[in-house]
């Protein structure tokens, strides 16, 4: 935990509810037939938010200020447009997940749960210091054992689940399993992770008097770039092992006794009940509200950054809102809207569709920009890419690009 950061807290936000309703439909609907996306996926994962990082490190910047560095404005503003609206949706529909996972286990009105949620994260974000905020936000990363533990409550045949694990049912890949498919990828591979890591790395450098940007102090290289690396495996190992574990729970219970249709993870967690015990549900529905605690923060502040750095405004978590007021009201706004969304009865399965949709779109520009900046003297000076993360970086790329036009095609449809 002494070595872990910014990669163990963007994994673990990863799986936010509206990740573990995506994860839960897709155990649901196919069975064990989705396992094997969490091992295709985690090499891409671990590629691109290690790029990410180095970016943030190297350059004491985020995603946003390189990407106004690098090309025309336009450019930036679409993506952090495209950034901002679908962190909004995606806000909206976590705590709106949070408030009614709330409501299940305890009673009374949903509304004041995700009222109280809602504010609480907008305050805790501004008004403690980044260097403590962190330590919460990985204690809540804790929280994730939640849905392994699930997993080991329920009956699993394991040698089916291993064998699917291993083997993609390529037979399926047609129809509903192609769009369950790429909303898994697109769930896992999300722009505003990006944005994140690289922003917590630039601000790791901003609180720390000893560490600079690695262009200007290069003697940290060596120990900083180990660090990334280990941070990063790590925090991915986390969120697709949790993604595994959601998805093996729903196709262990939910799929077995015919429960396909689950729109939400509340939906998951109240289905679990009658077929895996009050213990198993109640694991489930803590981990929703924990792990929104999480994404929330994680969703705001990576809207926030990338906002205030393309305007070119002070930014930063341990900066005081009176030194970077634009910064913060971003971050409370989003949040805001995000929360708004749900006392306007807006659907919150639309605001996930939404939100994945622009995702999916916006993922693949992003990190192809983000690969063009990791090869750039001008940003990253002498630090260039070694050659696997050059492959494997490029490679997710492509794998994101195919599936944004399955997305835009399965949207059109």
């Amino acid at each position: 935990m002494a070595i872990v950061g910014p990669g163990l807290i963007t994994g673990a936000s990863d799986d936010d509810p509206s990740g573990i309703a995506t994860y839960s439909q897709a155990g649901a609907q196919f069975g064990f037939a989705t396992l094997w996306l969490a091992l295709f996926s985690y090499p891409f994962m671990c590629a691109i938010q290690e790029i990410s990082a180095r970016i943030g490190r190297v350059t004491g910047v985020g995603i946003s200020a390189n990407i106004r560095k690098a090309f025309p404005r336009p450019v930036v503003y679409c993506i952090v447009a495209m950034l901002l609206v679908s962190s909004i949706f995606n806000l909206g529909a976590d705590l709106g997940a949070m408030g009614e996972s709330a409501h299940l286990m305890l009673g009374g009105p949903a509304w004041i749960y995700l009222l109280v949620m809602g504010l609480v994260s907008i305050a805790l974000q501004i008004f403690v210091p980044y260097t403590r905020y962190v330590k919460y936000l990985k204690f809540l990363a804790i929280s994730l054992l939640a849905y392994v533990i699930t997993a080991f409550l329920v009956h699993i045949d394991w040698h089916a689940a291993a064998l699917a694990t291993i083997l993609p049912p390529v037979k399926l890949f047609h129809g509903d399993y192609l769009t369950v498919l790429v909303a898994v990828l697109g769930t896992t591979i999300s722009p505003y992770l990006f944005f994140w890591q690289a922003s917590q790395e630039a601000e790791e450098v901003q609180v720390r008097a000893e560490d600079q940007p690695l262009r200007k102090k290069p003697s940290q290289a060596l120990q900083q770039l180990r660090r990334i690396k280990i941070d990063t495996y790590a925090g991915m190992a986390v969120s697709n092992a949790v993604a595994f574990f959601i998805m093996l729970t729903a196709a262990a219970t939910l799929h077995a006794h015919g429960h396909t249709n689950i729109q939400t993870a509340a939906q998951a967690a109240t289905a679990l009940e009658p077929l895996a015990g009050r213990f198993a549900y109640v694991l489930f529905s803590v981990g929703i509200i924990v792990t929104g605690l999480l994404a929330v923060p994680v969703l705001a502040g990576a809207a926030a950054y990338a906002v205030g750095e393309a305007m070119h405004w002070r930014v930063g978590l341990e900066i005081t809102p009176k030194r970077a007021t634009k910064f913060y009201v971003t971050l409370g706004v989003a949040t805001l809207v995000g929360l708004i969304l749900n006392f306007a009865h807006f659907d919150p399965i639309r605001a996930l569709f939404i939100a994945a949709v622009i995702n999916g779109v916006l993922a693949a520009p992003v990190m192809a920009l983000t690969m063009l900046m990791s090869r750039s003297r001008k940003i990253m000076g002498q630090f260039q890419l070694p050659i696997y993360l050059q492959v494997m970086g490029w490679a997710g790329t492509i794998a994101m690009f195919a599936a944004s036009v399955a997305i835009l095609v399965s949207s059109i449809k």
